[in-house]
């Protein structure tokens, strides 16, 4: 496919998902959001945007509360979990507000329905957005307590009729063992849905990558601190790892 997209000059793809963490949003602080960060990664997004493509995002909340630390400290699983839901709703309309100041019309859409701040989920709603070249964050997760949003994101992606999930990650790729700790890790340049499942790799839980792997959805793992990464890949150039069949 990457060789395809260098000979034309152009992506390939038409419709992706792109998956970010929501400590992504929180740059060199220890926690919430850091504008400039924000920022940057909304202009990923644009240079994205500018080529035609059209782009579905989910963004994580471990910037604010992550629902499995808060069960861990003793709170009621559902509950935490639910409050992490509310924390990438923050997340979603941060991302919302820079993209827009960018000029690139932009969609909150929740799974959980508060009407005054975002829109509820309809599928057929979604996909006009996205034909009309609207970005569309998809928020609340699934809506439902036990899932995380990598299953979310693949769970939309799916609905969505996403060509990939782009997973926006701190290193290039997936390696068979943790860089920042091991010199020798070796990067993957493709790897199969049950490697990844087999040898605990973590790109998502497995509950995403079972998914993907049942609708034969490409995960494609790259750097998002790399300026232009996102977009070079999607030209057919950078480093990165395909998780496939």
């Amino acid at each position: 496919m990457a060789d395809t997209a260098e000979t034309q000059g152009e992506t390939t793809f038409k419709r992706v998902m792109l998956k970010i963490s929501g400590e992504a949003l929180m740059g060199d602080q220890g926690f919430g959001l850091h504008p400039p960060t924000v920022e940057r990664i909304a202009k990923e997004v644009q240079s994205v945007h500018d080529m035609g493509v059209e782009i579905c995002m989910v963004i994580g909340g471990g910037n604010i509360f992550r629902g499995l630390q808060g069960s861990a400290q003793g709170m009621e699983r559902t509950t935490a979990d639910y409050m992490g839901m509310l924390a990438t709703v923050m997340n979603a309309l941060a991302m919302q507000s820079s993209l827009e100041g960018l000029g690139i019309h932009t969609r909150v859409i929740s799974a959980i329905p508060m009407d005054q701040v975002c829109e509820p989920y309809i599928r057929r709603r979604a996909v006009r957005h996205l034909e009309k070249a609207r970005v569309c964050i998809f928020a609340a997760g699934t809506g439902n307590p036990y899932f995380t949003t990598d299953t979310a994101a693949t769970l939309r992606a799916n609905e969505m009729r996403c060509e990939a999930i782009f997973k926006g990650t701190k290193v290039d790729g997936v390696y068979d063992k943790d860089p920042a700790k091991f010199d020798d890790a070796v990067r993957y340049n493709k790897v199969s849905y049950d490697d990844v499942l087999a040898k605990r790799l973590g790109v998502m839980d497995a509950s995403a990558i079972a998914l993907a792997r049942d609708n034969s959805l490409p995960i494609i793992v790259f750097s998002l601190d790399e300026p232009g990464g996102f977009r070079g890949i999607l030209a057919g150039k950078g480093t990165y790892t395909t998780v496939h069949g």
